[in-house]
């Protein structure tokens, strides 16, 4: 890897730009974790069943508190905010630290499928889960034999 260094003057505004857009991953696909912010987005398991849709967010780290999940006509959305704050003094000097982490993602669920009513939520070991079950008319029903009079 080399280090290329930059000049950059008053007049580089449109050099800013093309560095800019140019500096993204424009090729790399497959790297969906990071947000326009840079920061990292939770990977996202869902599976759909006969009777229910399972969502799996990996958010270690945080606590049930620090989820919100909510779901508005066929909108999942599941975000989290965490703050935390520290203070050290010691010996005439003070050190203060603090992070802020937040996340968002939102779902379409199928319209008119989901019992809303019935959605349970889990969060253990850094795991989040989420059983979403489906309406009793929404679920694939198996062959039916019909016999012939």
């Amino acid at each position: 890897m080399s280090i290329i260094k930059r000049n950059r003057n008053s007049f580089s505004a449109i050099p800013a730009l093309v560095d800019d857009f140019l500096g993204r991953e424009l090729f790399n696909w497959d790297n969906s974790n990071f947000s326009s912010t840079q920061t990292t987005v939770p990977a996202v398991n869902i599976k759909e069943t006969e009777d229910s849709f399972g969502v799996e967010v990996a958010a270690p780290g945080l606590e049930k508190k620090d989820f919100k999940i909510q779901l508005e006509n066929n909108l999942l959305t599941i975000s989290s905010q965490k703050e935390v704050h520290g203070e050290n003094q010691h010996e005439g000097y003070s050190r203060r630290e603090f992070s802020y982490q937040s996340f968002q993602r939102s779902f379409v669920l199928p319209k008119d499928v989901v019992n809303d009513e019935g959605i349970v939520a889990r969060y253990e070991n850094g795991l989040l889960q989420l059983v979403i079950p489906k309406k009793e008319e929404a679920k694939e029903k198996g062959p039916r034999l019909i016999e012939i009079g």
